[in-house]
């Protein structure tokens, strides 16, 4: 089967480090759905401002040359404990096909290039491709009492993030909420526990600089 992007993600984030690791966690993220020429119809989203949520299907675009194994180690396990690829939401995976839930903002079928769709809280890349959308529905999507795996027993922690005055008056209001959603989800690979390291993110086409010492993430600078 051959299947073609119908749609490409518009997100601030513009590397792969960073991206929340899964949807809904950073609500602030807003992003925009632009569709390919082909779907540039108002037919195609017809009825969908009537949902509140989206299914979206998208692919890991940066992970597709990248080795794949039946295992993975999951972020949440410390990155030092293996799981089977299939109990997990690992980027690695045989089609590269990822799933994500987002919330519906605004159907926008008058702009020039639309419809263009605005949502929230996507863990997509800017440029990401996607291969299909579906609404989200509550009676047959929603299990509230559903067991969680590993996700139920191993809690993420979260970091307090510090920034500066000097950064934060280089961004608006919003992008100093959204960086801090961001950031207070610990973007480094787990294995890394080094205070004196110091690592950089695209945010908005732009290096953020940060150090993380103990539970506290220090942006340094943001170039």
């Amino acid at each position: 089967m051959d299947i073609q992007p119908i749609a490409f993600f518009r997100s601030p984030l513009t590397g792969k480090f960073g991206i929340p690791r899964q949807s809904g966690i950073a609500n602030s993220l807003v992003g925009e759905i632009c569709f390919c020429e082909a779907y540039r119809n108002a037919d195609a989203v017809r009825g969908m401002e009537d949902f509140d949520y989206l299914w979206l299907i998208w692919g890991f675009s940066e992970n597709v040359s990248a080795r794949k194994h039946l295992t993975v180690r999951p972020p949440r396990l410390g990155g030092n404990r293996h799981m089977g690829v299939f109990a997990t939401r690992s980027s690695f995976r045989p089609n590269n096909l990822a799933l994500s839930s987002v919330r519906l903002l605004e159907v926008n079928t008058m702009v020039e290039g639309g419809p263009i769709i605005k949502v929230a809280g996507a863990d997509l890349m800017d440029g990401t491709p996607i291969y299909d959308i579906k609404p989200y529905i509550t009676f047959t999507d929603s299990h509230a009492d559903a067991r969680s795996g590993f996700v139920d027993t191993d809690k993420w922690q979260t970091l307090r993030v510090d920034i500066p005055q000097e950064v934060a008056e280089k961004l608006t209001e919003e992008d100093v909420k959204l960086l801090r959603e961001i950031l207070e989800q610990d973007p480094r690979p787990q294995y890394h526990n080094s205070e004196d390291r110091i690592y950089g993110m695209e945010f908005r086409r732009r290096n953020v600089k940060f150090r993380v010492d103990s539970h506290v993430l220090r942006v340094l600078s943001l170039e």
